[in-house]
């Protein structure tokens, strides 16, 4: 069937994760992959995945190869100390609003001399130089303006696009409808982690539902010490994600909470935890007769592992639609995969949808 070929966009410690990850088990074999949904996803295993251009703006790792790239600061994922080489450039994208006021000083955005309309020509012809067939969007929270810019180089250069970040494309009417066009699939929109806060929260939610309980209030606070977490300290650029986490919560919900009752999202940065993220989750509510109970969990995760296999899972969907000529958004693996997908369901029938579009069973 063919490698994958597969764009990046932002070679931040999400890429160096997944990446790395792979290389780890193609180095132990014996080992069995864990975090993705099958070894195999039609005929296509992790290893068959190619990453063939890139694209990024700090000034340490534009022009580097992508094996140099994702060691660069202020990455930090380290499993594996050295990948084998790769061929791929990271090519200099726009800033845009990809860079907050508290990452600034740490990512080192390159100074820009060409006008973003100069930058998305190169870009376009990178992507189909390369013959890139997909493109990751890696972008950090709050790129509002950015993840529409790399939506547009997506449908102008003809290629499928995976949104792990909390824009709303997949979930966007105008945005879908351009892709349902133009024959591109895409996965969207803002990746779940394999165990992570918003999975778990969902899961209690649905269980407390389903069990005829009463939920009062519930919060769930995250903190953090990676880029991602500094870059949220920055509040005007949570509206999106905060949307994104809560409604993935509210949707398990048959009555939904108050808006003054629920709080999901990111709470504060702590830079001596690294990529570690803890979440608490509490939750209150009634039983039977009005009998108070509570629920407090407490979630210690690598925030980058944690994403890794998911993206692995939506790249193999990706190709798998492009292989059997479907576009437009494909709505099971992004309502098992992302946490604002176009429709929600709950986890166990998205995961059903999902196994019947790789069988083939639906279109999408």
């Amino acid at each position: 069937m063919g490698k994958i070929r597969v764009g990046i966009i932002g070679v931040g410690n999400c890429f160096a994760g997944l990446v790395q990850g792979i290389e780890y088990y193609r180095l132990n074999p014996d080992k069995k992959i864990i975090g993705i949904m099958h070894e195999k996803i039609g005929d296509y295993s992790i290893f068959d995945i190619e990453f063939t251009s890139a694209f990024d703006v700090s000034e340490n790792k534009i022009g580097k190869s992508l094996d140099e790239a994702i060691y660069q600061s202020p990455n930090c994922v380290d499993w594996i100390q050295k990948i084998p080489k790769n061929n791929a450039i990271v090519i200099e994208a726009p800033v845009l609003d990809g860079v907050g006021v508290y990452v600034e000083k740490t990512i080192k955005p390159v100074k820009q001399t060409k006008s973003d309309e100069e930058l998305k020509k190169n870009i376009v012809k990178e992507i189909i130089n390369t013959r890139t067939e997909m493109l990751v969007n890696y972008l950090p929270v709050g790129s509002e303006n950015a993840v529409r810019y790399w939506a547009e180089i997506a449908l102008e250069a003809n290629v499928g696009i995976i949104n792990c970040m909390p824009v709303f494309i997949a979930s966007g009417k105008k945005w879908a409808e351009e892709y349902e066009k133009k024959h591109l699939p895409v996965i969207g929109d803002d990746v779940k982690g394999q165990v992570g806060a918003t999975i778990l929260n969902r899961v209690l939610a649905k269980l407390c539902d389903d069990r005829g309980t009463a939920i009062d209030e519930m919060y769930q606070i995250n903190i953090g010490g990676n880029t991602d977490f500094a870059n949220m300290l920055e509040r005007s650029r949570l509206v999106s994600k905060k949307i994104s986490k809560t409604e993935a919560v509210q949707s398990q919900f048959r009555d939904r909470l108050n808006d003054d009752k629920i709080y999901v999202g990111p709470s504060d940065f702590l830079p001596f935890l690294g990529n570690t993220k803890i979440c608490y989750i509490n939750m209150k509510g009634k039983m039977f007769a009005d009998t108070p109970f509570e629920i407090e969990c407490k979630l210690t995760v690598d925030d980058k592992a944690n994403s890794a296999g998911i993206v692995i899972d939506a790249v193999r969907c990706v190709k798998l639609a492009l292989d059997r000529k479907i576009g437009g958004v494909l709505t099971s693996p992004s309502a098992y995969l992302m946490k604002h997908p176009p429709i929600q369901y709950d986890d166990t029938k998205a995961k059903e949808f999902m196994e019947k579009f790789i069988a083939g069973e639906i279109e999408r």
